[in-house]
Order: structure tokens, then sequence, then C-alpha cells
């Protein structure tokens, strides 16, 4: 059997035998020069950095285009780190899910190192700010998704974890945002060299809401005067610290028992996946789709990696936000959440599968085409009209990616701001357009509330996945029954009244009674679901 690691990957023929290439750079130099002079760090060290980011670096490396490859850091689930990592020398296996079912598999070597951003770790901390400290440091990137941007809860407070970060300082602090920040601090107090924040996740306006985050515990550092005035100073001046906006794509769902099992024929051992202590579903591959997009403002102050060589899109903000929003407002992110909380209703454990319901692809045609196109900008550099239709016809009916709505509906509460807010913010915004009019993203959102009951559409028991929100929403919706429609009262107010979850008060500019009535439709027993879908999409 052959063992993922640094010594065993040199029998080539071997992997080639298995069907897995094999990189063909010096991984022992790359690691030797990444780790003395590091240029790229990446907060967030899951499934979408080892299939996609870590693979852009390894592009660039077998052109000979460096010697330098990418240094993980994680910020939330440390097992990742100790479990995944270290047990393979930082390797992974990223295998392409083709439509016909045939994968294409490689080992990905471009990560040099694995390091916990974990301020109880006095060894592991030391080793962050020694690469902060570095001059030659050029971006620091980060896929740990929309919630680890979060500083305030459903109220619009900052939270408890961030109010105790600044009350204790830099170096106890929990929250990614701020470990980042006192990160920051030591750059700064070293030099103050130039640096990009480079926001990969998939959500709106990323580089905004990371530059946000940060800047707000900054001041409330200096303010209380652990950190330096100048260093205020120093994370808001973009030619300093910029925080250039990306739009990022691509499916990489859990890994699937059919690909650890094609690995495992193949000859290779531990393949299996583990569930970290935080709950994370990780393997030492990745399966992942082969289409991809990354498109990132051009906006570097310390040089970058020759990105547009491995098929990144460099350009300016607004190409960016418009690119950002065709496609997390309209042409993908919202079918998404759509598919998700009414595919964990009706039972489906498969996107794909899904994509055979009549009613679910009407919904998301009617979502995308229908409400969405009309306000999507194009972007220039990628069409809408073929994006979506990519999406619909190409990437979601994809019976060999094996995701399921049940990841998909993990934090819907930090999403919905932009997978529908910003469409109605749009609408309200257009003229010629009435928000009132929108019949099928209130139907999504409807699903969602329906949805966190935690009762399927047959009335059984349905786990729901995690969301830093649910507390506040399992409280408000107390009370509410499936089987007596009128038992929801007033429950959804605060809900549907909320513009933390929907940028607006969906009541003041009319969709609020609509969702209610969709909702109540759901409410009315087993099946009522599905025939409250029939009753809008036909």
């Amino acid at each position: 059997m052959l063992t993922l690691n640094l010594q065993e990957i040199k029998n080539r023929a071997e992997w080639e035998k298995a069907g897995v290439k094999v990189p063909g750079f010096d991984i022992q130099k790359m690691i030797e020069d990444t780790k003395a002079d590091p240029i790229w760090l990446h907060f967030g060290s899951g499934n979408i950095f080892r299939g996609f980011i870590a693979k852009l670096q390894q592009q660039l490396l077998e052109k000979g285009e460096t010697t330098k490859g990418i240094i993980a850091g994680e910020t939330f689930d440390f097992d990742i780190i100790d479990k995944i990592y270290t047990p393979h020398d930082n390797l992974s296996i990223l295998v392409g899910l083709k439509p016909d079912g045939s994968m294409e598999n490689e080992v990905i070597a471009s990560i040099a190192e694995g390091v916990k951003a974990d301020t109880s770790d006095p060894q592991q901390v030391a080793r962050l700010k020694e690469i902060f400290r570095n001059p030659g440091l050029q971006m620091v990137s980060f896929t740990i998704t929309e919630k680890g941007y979060a500083l305030n809860d459903m109220s619009g407070n900052l939270s408890g974890l961030v109010q105790a970060d600044i009350k204790n300082g830099p170096d106890q602090a929990k929250h990614a945002m701020s470990v980042v920040t006192g990160l920051l601090y030591e750059r700064y107090k070293n030099g103050a060299a130039p640096i990009a924040m480079v926001s990969m996740d998939n959500c709106s306006h990323n580089g905004e809401k990371l530059r946000n985050a940060v800047v707000t515990i900054a001041k409330a550092w200096v303010e209380s005067g652990m950190m330096e005035e100048g260093f205020l100073a120093y994370v808001e001046d973009e030619s300093k610290v910029s925080f250039p906006w990306s739009m990022i794509d691509k499916i990489t769902p859990r890994p699937a028992k059919e690909v650890e099992d094609v690995l495992t024929k193949a000859g290779i051992s531990d393949m299996a996946p583990i569930v970290t202590s935080r709950n994370t579903f990780i393997a030492p591959f990745v399966n992942a789709e082969i289409p991809q997009y990354l498109v990132v403002e051009d906006r570097f102050p310390n040089g970058r990696p020759k990105l547009e060589d491995a098929g990144v899109y460099l350009t300016d903000r607004d190409t960016v936000n418009k690119t950002e929003k065709m496609k997390v407002t309209t042409c993908l992110n919202p079918l998404h959440t759509a598919l998700a909380v009414y595919g964990c209703l009706l039972g489906y454990t498969s996107i794909a599968a899904e994509m055979k319901d009549e009613h679910l692809v009407k919904l998301i045609e009617k979502i995308g085409y229908d409400e969405g196109m009309p306000v999507v900008v194009n972007p220039g550099i990628l069409d809408p009209m073929d994006f979506i239709h990519e999406v619909i016809d190409m990437r979601l009916p994809n019976p060999f990616i094996p995701d399921a709505p049940q990841r998909i509906a993990t934090d819907t509460s930090q999403k919905v701001p932009v997978r529908f807010g910003e469409t109605i913010k749009s609408y309200i915004a257009r003229e010629d357009l009435d928000v009132t009019t929108l019949t099928y993203i209130p139907l999504a959102i409807a699903g969602w509330c329906r949805y966190l009951l935690g009762v399927d559409d047959n009335c059984e028991p349905m786990e729901v996945s995690s969301d830093p929100m649910m507390p506040e929403l399992k409280k408000a919706l107390e009370g509410v029954t499936v089987g007596n429609p009128e038992s929801c009262g007033d429950a959804l107010k605060p809900i549907l009244s909320n513009p933390v979850l929907f940028t607006v008060d969906l009541y003041e500019i009319g969709l609020g009674e609509k969702v209610e009535g969709m909702f109540k439709d759901m409410l009315a027993g087993k099946g009522a679901v599905r025939a409250t879908l029939a009753k809008y999409v036909g």
C-alpha cells in the first residue's frame, strides 16, 4: 500500500500506476525556501483551500515561476492541522470529479507547513508572529467562511467573544479577526511593511468585511491603550494594508465514501475521513468539481505571485464586485440556499438528486432567471447567462459531486443577507422594478423559516445544521407547530423585520406578510411543503 507522505511520493512510478499525478518540482526546496522567507500565509485550512487555492500556487511551482509555497494557518479547528496535515506532511490528494464519472487525481504539495492560530499555544503563536514580521510576506488570504468575519450578534451588538477579546487584548484573543489584528500589530511594530489581506471567502464584499472587522478591533485596542495610535493609521492606509475584494467559485463538498473507496482500491492507505472535535468532516483527500473561478482585485502593495498564470482573473474592484454580485446574489449562491433548505425538508441528501425534482428545478430557475437576472450587471469577464446555464444545466446536476443540502444549509443566517437581501435591495433601488412582485425569493425565505422548526415534510424530526444565530432563531419560533398554521401568530416578526438578516425590514417593503402567508401554508401538515412549492412554481 502507498502512504501519503513526503518519503513515499518519491516513488513516482507507483503513484502514477495508482492513477495519481505527483508534483515535478523540488518539494523539499519549496519547504525550505517558504519557511525561511514566506510570501503567502492562508487562514482556513479546509477543502476549498486545499482543493483550489493551494493548487494555484502548485501550478506556478510546476511552471518554475516560483520556489515558494503557502503556509496554512487554522483559526478555528486545530484538529485539521494535527490530524490531517501533520500525519501526511501537509500533502493532500485532489480528486477532480467529472460529469462522466471519471476522476483526475493529483497530489497537492504546495503547502510548506501548517500552523495553528491558537493563542493558548505559545510555540504556534511565536511562529505566526515570525511569519508576520517577515517584510517579504506579500499576502495573507482567508477562507474562514462568512461567520469568521462577523463581530456582531443577531441584535447588532458585539458578540461576547469579541467583547472579551477587546477587554483581554491580543495575547488572549480567540476570535479569528482579533487574532489576525494582533498579528498585524506585530508586523506594524517591526517595520510596518506593506501587505495585502485577501479574503477569498464566498461572500459579498468580502474584502470590505475583512477590513471593517480588523479596523473595528484595532480601533478598540488603540482607544484602550493596548496598541500605539499609529497602528490604526497603518491598517486604514490601503497603500500599506490593502483589503482586495474577490469572487471565488468551486464546489468542494465533504469527502465521499465512493472516492475513498476508489483511492483505497488503487492501493493508497489511510484515506478514511475523520470528524474533528469541532465536527468538521475532513479527509486526506479533497473531492471537487472541475469548474473553478477566482477573480481578485489587483491591489497588492508588497507584490504578489503571478496568479494570472494559474487562471486567476486579476482586475479592478468594480469588475470584482459585478462578478461577485452576479454569482453570489443571482447565479449560484441563492439557488444553492433554496435547494439546501427545501432539500432537507423533502428528505434529499444530494444536490444532484434534487435537480431531478421538477418543483425544485423550477424554483431555482425562477429565482435565478426571473427574479435575479433583471438586476445583474454583466461584469464583462464572465457572461451571466452563460454562467447560470452552466450552474443549472451542468454543475448542480453532476451526479458525481457528492454535495448535500445539509452541508449547504450550515450558517444560513450568515448567508441570507447577501444571497437574498442584495437582490431585494436592488429592486428597491430601481424605479423600473417593484419589490412587491418578488415571489420566489420570498418562497425561499419562507422555506428557510419552515426548515428552522426541525420537522420535515413528513412531520418527522429533522436535524438542523449548525448556525451561529440558531439560539435566537429557535427562541423566536417557540410555540410554532406543524399542523397548526395559527400557531405562527407573530413569531416571524422578529426574524423578518431584522435588517441584520435581510438588510431591510421585510414588512416595511411589503414582503413580510407574503413570506408569512407562504410559511403558514407550509404549516398545514404532512406534505404541506410540497403542496406550497407546487402552488407557487406550478
